[in-house]
């Protein structure tokens, strides 16, 4: 489809959470498609994570986005889909990759949304396929479970903050679940949380840095629970971690059941954005360093100190191996 000033930011670049939207439909559709492709009990897929994913090339107003979708593993519960978008300058014909994602879906009953219906196999054309397909599932499925089970911050409001501090930038979003975002089984689409998510990413890094701001790239996404239609969500970002060109921002996702549900709040989504900040001209411009106070902020910034410089590490051997291509 094509991109639209209200998919875009002031300074005509498409936001990154319009473009994880997309990517989730897709997946959405060939998951469901394929979960229903064989006699048995109808289902609705459902996102369960979303793995790391770079932001290749900015996408800006007037160009058309191709998003296709492809399953590249199947377990017995669950569906991995690999999803390319790709962007056209319908004026010059020029198109270019802008991102490529991997996320995993579980079927769910049409008729009990609590049960998970098993999923039909695909076929390999290698085996070394399906133990590749294998091995990606053990690990995002460990991984899911370590991020779960460290999920229990809550971001509090700061008295006069100053300027480059943790507390000056960060911000929530309130949302009233309605029908619209919903899927057939009255769950909240894995796309419009990711779409808020971003939407509070990009204030933070607006806040922090006064400038005109992309998603570079997003770290996994887990959604650890449903959210059911007429839930209040609450959407809360922090800064983590500043390098000279980056900003590492954490969001997560609470849930508060608001109509005749006497279950309490709970964290229903986690996941850090990667944000750099650029000029008129599109050029990267140099990030204020984030000013850490209290004990656990400066934990939290070693933290992704770590990440950033385990994901430089990956990206600059994965150039050198392109070299030697």
């Amino acid at each position: 489809r094509i991109m639209r000033p209200d998919d875009a930011n002031i300074a005509g670049n498409v936001h990154g959470g319009t473009i994880l939207k997309m990517i989730e439909e897709a997946g959405a559709i060939i998951s469901t498609r394929h979960c229903n492709s064989q006699a048995g009990e109808p289902c609705v897929a459902a996102l369960a994570r979303v793995e790391r994913t770079d932001f290749l090339s900015p996408m800006c107003i007037g160009e058309v986005a191709n998003v296709s979708a492809e399953i590249t593993y199947t377990s017995r519960h669950s569906v991995e889909v690999q999803v390319n978008v790709m962007s056209e300058n319908i004026l010059t014909g020029a198109k270019k990759v802008t991102n490529k994602a991997t996320l995993w879906y579980v079927p769910l009953s049409l008729k009990n949304v609590n049960k998970v219906v098993e999923v039909p196999p695909i076929q390999y054309a290698r085996k070394e396929q399906e133990d590749e397909g294998k091995k990606r599932y053990e690990e995002q499925k460990l991984d899911r479970l370590e991020t779960k089970q460290r999920n229990g911050d809550l971001i509090l409001p700061v008295i006069n903050p100053e300027p480059h501090t943790v507390g000056y930038s960060q911000s929530s979003l309130i949302h009233l679940v309605g029908p619209s975002d919903c899927t057939l089984l009255g769950f909240v689409h894995g796309g419009v949380t990711m779409k808020l998510m971003d939407e509070v990413a990009g204030i933070v890094a607006a806040r922090h840095c006064k400038t005109n701001i992309v998603t570079a790239s997003v770290d996994a996404i887990n959604f650890h629970e449903k959210i059911k239609k007429g839930c209040v969500i609450t959407v809360s970002g922090r800064m983590t971690f500043t390098s000279n060109k980056s900003m590492e921002i954490e969001v997560f996702v609470d849930a508060d059941p608001f109509v005749d549900e006497p279950r309490e709040r709970y964290r229903a989504v986690s996941a850090f954005f990667t944000y750099v900040s650029l000029s008129k001209e599109g050029k990267p411009l140099p990030v204020p360093q984030l000013l850490t106070e209290t004990e656990d902020e400066k934990r939290r910034f070693e933290e992704g100190k770590g990440r950033y410089l385990q994901t430089k590490a990956k990206r600059q051997a994965q150039m050198q191996q392109s070299a030697q291509q």
